[in-house]
């Protein structure tokens, strides 16, 4: 690459890095929704809506419409154009998007302790969630497509869930992929664990708001020791990277699992191999992996440290040396989603 296209380059990042941030603010301050429910607007009466300052408002609608993300429909009246409502105001959307600005905000509170991190090969200091808070942002594909498409394309997995089973959901977070089979499957029981209490109480919370918290149960608990059996089916979703022994969790789920039962991973999908230049998506998991997945993997002087990018062959090495049997990459169709199913 040529100086000038790797400078130009950086400065577009620039530009694109500036435009999620204005959409954080968006987000946070309420004006995508507000905008999406009443517009168009002049920035009075949308900063009156959201009860924030007119001239900060006037500035923020005055770049959404110069990136194309609002349109100006007659001098100083701003919309919200409706192909845009369900990827920055529609949070039960499967195509929002602005949770993605948020975790970005978040990580970019921590770069000064990652880059410490870097020099000691330590973990930076666990990262406070608020002023942010916990972000859901696979909430739509768990009460979607969790339940509705991926669990009934895994026949054996379909199978035991629709006869009634006992499901543990390891590192559930904020409880929705619980939720998400529980109202899929009526007759099986869920009891999801994660590390963080916060996120237990929240997804505690989510349960009874959802209507399934008879069926629903949740720990905050580390999944290596808290797994109570025997379950016919362990989830880990979006996860196993993170975990810095995760062959211990896949262990004590294996151990856990009642005859015939079923561990069913699910984590980003990557590339068989390395490339270079890597796909987007792979340049998005390395992203992730530098800034965050790893550096909070680290915290322990014998963690695996995984990283974000999981390839298939490291999932099935971890896999066989928890002592499964069978491991399975199955063939689902997703852009994001790997799936692999373990058995004794």
């Amino acid at each position: 690459m040529e100086p000038t296209e790797l400078s130009a380059r950086i400065f577009q990042n620039a530009v694109g890095t500036l435009e999620l941030y204005t959409i954080y603010l968006g987000e946070r301050l309420g004006y995508y929704r507000t905008l999406a429910s009443d517009g168009p607007l002049t920035s009075a009466e949308l900063a009156a809506r959201t009860e924030t300052a007119e001239r900060y408002a006037r500035e923020w609608l005055d770049h959404q419409a110069a990136v194309g993300l609002v349109e100006v429909v007659a001098p100083g009246r701003y919309l919200l154009p409706a192909g845009h409502v369900p990827v920055l105001a529609d949070p039960s959307s499967l195509l929002f998007g602005t949770t993605m600005s948020i975790q970005l905000v978040r990580a970019a509170r921590a770069l000064s302790d990652v880059a410490d991190a870097f020099r000691t090969g330590s973990a930076p200091a666990p990262m406070p969630w608020e002023p942010e808070g916990r972000q859901p942002s696979n909430r739509a594909a768990f009460l979607g497509l969790l339940g509705q498409e991926w669990l009934p394309s895994i026949p054996s997995v379909h199978k035991r869930l629709s006869a009634g089973a006992r499901v543990a959901d390891v590192a559930c977070g904020l409880g929705w992929s619980s939720i998400g089979m529980a109202l899929a499957y009526p007759e099986i029981t869920v009891h999801g664990l994660d590390l963080d209490p916060e996120a237990i109480s929240a997804a505690t919370a989510n349960a009874a708001e959802s209507g399934v918290d008879d069926r629903v149960r949740y720990s905050a608990a580390d999944a290596a020791t808290g797994l109570d059996g025997p379950y016919d089916v362990v989830t880990i979703i979006e996860a196993l990277h993170d975990m810095s022994h995760p062959v211990a969790v896949l262990s004590a789920a294996r151990q856990s699992l009642a005859d015939n039962g079923f561990v069913l991973v699910l984590d980003a999908r990557t590339d068989p191999s390395p490339t270079t230049p890597a796909s987007p998506r792979e340049q998005y998991l390395y992203g992730w992996s530098v800034i965050s997945c790893l550096p909070y993997a680290m915290g322990s002087p014998d963690s695996a440290a995984t990283g974000t990018v999981m390839r298939p062959a490291t999932l099935h090495r971890y896999a066989r040396q928890a002592g499964f049997g069978t491991v399975e990459t199955l063939p689902l169709e997703s852009d994001k989603w790997q799936f692999y199913l373990l058995s004794n």
